[in-house]
């Protein structure tokens, strides 16, 4: 299914997930309109997708505009005849989370919403969100299925879940909408040029990143959470999902909304390899792309974490023909050649 011409807004585009999308989406010949209020991120990384688009770079429009400003996205709206949104925009650190709420459930959810009447205006019924593994809360058992029941331990998993109500809810209204929710696991890795990737602000939220910056020099060691826990090694256990993988699923969910001529409803599916990787086999990884030893220090589980969790995956390749398909040794070999050549993010400059 041919997504060529088809203009496609895309929210948070500057972000890690965000950039990498932009990309397959021009690779696909679509016209992106990138939207990004530049708050954890710059426009670097998409002047970058840019020269990496192989020629389509003119396809792509980037403004700096928030979530949260309805007049903003009505011009956008009003000025482009847009065949979908796929809505990154979000706050994302769970420390942050619970410590500053109240801008976790303004932004995202209010954010989300005035998005949503925007998009209700300009009578555009196509949304892909993204959505977490955090809405499973601590599963009581693995793989995750998308049938599981939902629950959230922070502001942010709290803010994801709400969303996808309010999504669920939007549908039950009007059956012409299209909503789907991409439930994703663990993104790592970068564009195998290293031209683009992950550039947190501040500490790490994630392990990949914070492993990234002990390689480079920019933290002296790696605090591993947790060395009793109930698996091969005694360390937690997640699904770590190449970014480019999971960019290729957010271009399968919009070519699902092309094929169904706008028809294919409410769809939530997993977005994740289905097997787990531990900390320890992740580090291990790391340092063999890296060649170089990572420095760590045990230390205490931390309250909340489980010991293993991993997605089943069937669903998205049933409904969207989508599955992963890079390992953890291309994710670490990606990421490590885009940290080495880009040791302080965009910037090129220490925090």
């Amino acid at each position: 299914m041919s997504l060529s011409g088809k203009t496609v807004l895309v929210t948070g585009a500057a972000g890690y997930i965000g950039s990498h999308t932009c990309l397959q989406l021009l690779k696909e010949e679509c016209k992106v309109i990138a939207y990004d209020n530049l708050d954890n991120s710059s426009f670097e990384s998409l002047e970058r997708v840019k020269r990496l688009s192989g020629g389509n770079g003119n396809l792509m429009t980037s403004i700096e505009g928030d979530i949260l400003d309805g007049e903003k996205l009505d011009e956008v709206f009003e000025a482009n005849e847009i065949f979908a949104v796929i809505h990154f925009a979000g706050l994302k650190a769970v420390g942050e989370s619970v410590s500053k709420p109240l801008r976790y459930y303004e932004n995202n959810i209010n954010g989300t919403v005035v998005l949503l009447k925007s998009m209700v205006k300009a009578k555009c019924k196509s949304i892909i969100f993204s959505s977490s593994a955090t809405v499973y809360g601590e599963p009581k058992t693995v793989p995750c299925t998308e049938e599981f029941e939902t629950s959230a331990l922070n502001p942010y998993g709290k803010t994801k879940l709400f969303i996808e109500h309010i999504l669920t809810d939007q549908h039950a209204s009007d059956n012409e909408w299209n909503c789907l929710i991409l439930r994703y696991f663990n993104p790592v890795g970068a564009h195998p040029s290293g031209e683009i990737g992950e550039d947190p602000k501040g500490i790490p939220n994630n392990l990949m990143p914070f492993v990234q910056q002990v390689a480079v020099g920019r933290r002296p060691e790696l605090s591993v959470f947790g060395t009793d826990y109930d698996t091969k090694d005694g360390t937690g256990r997640r699904d770590y999902i190449h970014v480019v993988d999971l960019a290729d699923g957010h271009v399968a969910a919009l070519k699902k909304i092309a094929k169904e001529n706008g028809k294919c409803g409410r769809i939530v599916v997993n977005l994740g390899t289905g097997k787990s990787t531990s900390v320890l086999e992740l580090v291990g990884a790391f340092e063999k792309a890296a060649g170089k030893k990572i420095p760590m220090k045990m230390v205490a589980r931390r309250p909340g974490d489980a010991a293993e969790v991993y997605a089943k995956t069937d669903l998205a390749y049933e409904i969207l023909g989508w599955r992963a398909e890079k390992t953890i040794e291309e994710c670490c070999v990606d990421q490590w050649n885009w940290a080495s050549k880009n040791p302080y993010g965009y910037s090129g400059k220490e925090d």
